[in-house]
């Protein structure tokens, strides 16, 4: 695919993604890496356009009044500096790749299981529970160079915390925070590298994307299928990271 296809390529992602409330981060890196060699510029550019999506998504959210700063608080408090310090690791491109896609297949297939049922059952945590989370997520998010959102929307899915309209929503902010906490954590760390003229016209396609894609997560889908939805991103991403960095297998 020639790279002049990006935009329209990473305006679908966009759209799909903030349609459960993600901001495309594990999609934009493994795309990346096909056309861009420097693994630091891949990570710094998946960070500043999941920044822009989740940021829409995160304004929407709240004023829907799905978002309650007083619920998600304490995913936030350690997620925040775990993903600075996350960041800030080096890790093999594929290393990374590889232990990401096996984390989200498993994810996204217990995900699965749970939307299967029949009905869907909320619970509440603790904070202290929630703070465990949020950091050890944080830290994953920070080392990836995507926003968290991706793990931790599966996991609060599948401890049935809330409805995913609810989740959906947790996840957009919590991948806000960790992307600017994270994006701080390169700049320290001397590794953020961007190519201007790319990252232009991706911003300007991710943004439309996303702004249809958080239109459509708080308008038209309903709960059941939103949760499905995002549990089969989540494997096909997974699946797709596997195969690509372990075995040279495009799909």
């Amino acid at each position: 695919m020639p790279i002049e296809y990006l935009p329209v390529v990473f305006f679908l992602i966009a759209l799909f993604y903030s349609s459960v409330g993600f901001g495309g981060g594990s999609s934009y890196l493994a795309i990346l890496s096909l056309f861009l060699t420097d693994f630091y510029e891949i990570r710094s550019t998946a960070l500043i356009l999941n920044i822009c999506v989740v940021m829409i998504g995160t304004i929407v959210f709240i004023r829907n009044r799905v978002f309650s700063f007083k619920m998600f608080w304490p995913f936030l408090v350690l997620s925040i500096p775990f993903a600075y310090v996350g960041a800030q690791v080096r890790l093999s491109q594929k290393t990374f790749f590889l232990i990401l896609g096996s984390a989200l297949i498993l994810a996204g297939v217990f995900m699965l299981l749970r939307f299967v049922k029949q009905k869907l059952e909320s619970k509440e945590f603790n904070n202290s529970k929630k703070l465990l989370l949020g950091g050890s997520i944080g830290l994953l998010s920070g080392i990836s160079g995507i926003g968290g959102g991706i793990f931790l929307s599966p996991v609060l899915n599948l401890l049935k915390w809330a409805n995913p309209r609810i989740v959906a929503s947790l996840a957009s902010v919590f991948i806000l925070v960790n992307s600017l906490s994270g994006l701080v954590g390169l700049n320290v760390a001397g590794t953020f590298k961007l190519n201007q003229d790319l990252m232009l016209q991706l911003i300007v396609a991710v943004v439309l994307g996303g702004s249809i894609g958080s239109y459509l997560s708080n308008k038209k889908f309903n709960l059941k299928f939103l949760g499905v939805l995002t549990s089969i991103l989540v494997l096909y991403v997974g699946l797709r990271l596997i195969l690509l960095h372990g075995f040279g297998i495009k799909i």
